[in-house]
C-alpha cells in the first residue's frame, strides 16, 4: 500500500446521507477476484445511464470538483460488508474519506485497503461543504502523525480518532501481512523464547 503520512487536496463532494456499499459499488461488478477496474465503477448507478453515457449532473462527472479527498454525507457505507466498496474508492483515486459517521465494517475495510476513514462532526462537515461548493479550489488538510484535518480556507481544524495500530500500518504503507513480515524476526524470537520456557516447565 501507498504511504499515508499528510495530504492537502481539493475534494469531491457528496452530501447524500445513508449511502450504502450497493451503491457505492453495485452487486453486479462483485464477480471479480482482483482489484484492478473498480474504480471505474464507482457509483456505477449514479454515474451512468443505462446506455452507460455519463450523467452530467453527477459529482463524479463534474470537472469542476477533483480531488484525493470524498466529503460524503452522514452514515456512509452502510449495507452489506463488502470489501469490494473500499477497492472502488481506492481505485478511483480517493486516499480519504471524511463524513460525520461510517459503518463499522466499511470502516476497517477502508484501512485494509489504504483508504482512510476520518470521522468529523457534524458542524465540520457542514462547514467542508460550504467551502467546497463557494469554492472548489478550497483544499483541505489532512494528518494523519497529528491526526487532524483542516479546512485550509477557515484554518478550522478537528482531532479524529484512528485504531493504533491500523495507523502504524498506514503511515509505513503496511497491510496486515506485510505488518507480520516486518516484525518475523520478533515473532520468531518469542517463539524460541516460549518453546524454551515450555521446555523448563
Amino acid at each position: 500500500m501507498e504511504k499515508f503520512q499528510t495530504i492537502t487536496s481539493t475534494c469531491v463532494p457528496l452530501p447524500i446521507e445513508n449511502v450504502d456499499t450497493d451503491q457505492i459499488i453495485p452487486a453486479r461488478f462483485l464477480k471479480a477476484t482482483d482489484k484492478e477496474g473498480f474504480g471505474d465503477n464507482l457509483f456505477a448507478d449514479w454515474r451512468y445511464d443505462k446506455e452507460g453515457n455519463p450523467k452530467q449532473d453527477f459529482v463524479l462527472n463534474n470537472p469542476t470538483y477533483k480531488g484525493q479527498i470524498l466529503v460524503a454525507g452522514k452514515n456512509f457505507g452502510s449495507g452489506s460488508s463488502r470489501e469490494h466498496a473500499a477497492w472502488a474508492i481506492v481505485g478511483y483515486g480517493f486516499r480519504a474519506v471524511v463524513s460525520s459517521y461510517f459503518a463499522d465494517i466499511f470502516k476497517n475495510n477502508s484501512l485494509n485497503n489504504g483508504l482512510l476513514p476520518v470521522v468529523v462532526s457534524p458542524e465540520f462537515l457542514s462547514e467542508l461543504f460550504e467551502s467546497v461548493f463557494g469554492n472548489p479550489e478550497n483544499t483541505v488538510t489532512i494528518n494523519l502523525e497529528k491526526q487532524t484535518i483542516t479546512n485550509d480556507a477557515s484554518g478550522n481544524s478537528e482531532q479524529f480518532e484512528i485504531n493504533t495500530y491500523k495507523k502504524e500500518c498506514l503511515l509505513k504503507g503496511l497491510d496486515d501481512i506485510d505488518y507480520l513480515l516486518a516484525n518475523k524476526s520478533k515473532i520468531e524470537e518469542y517463539e524460541k523464547r516460549s518453546k524454551f520456557l515450555n521446555l523448563q516447565d
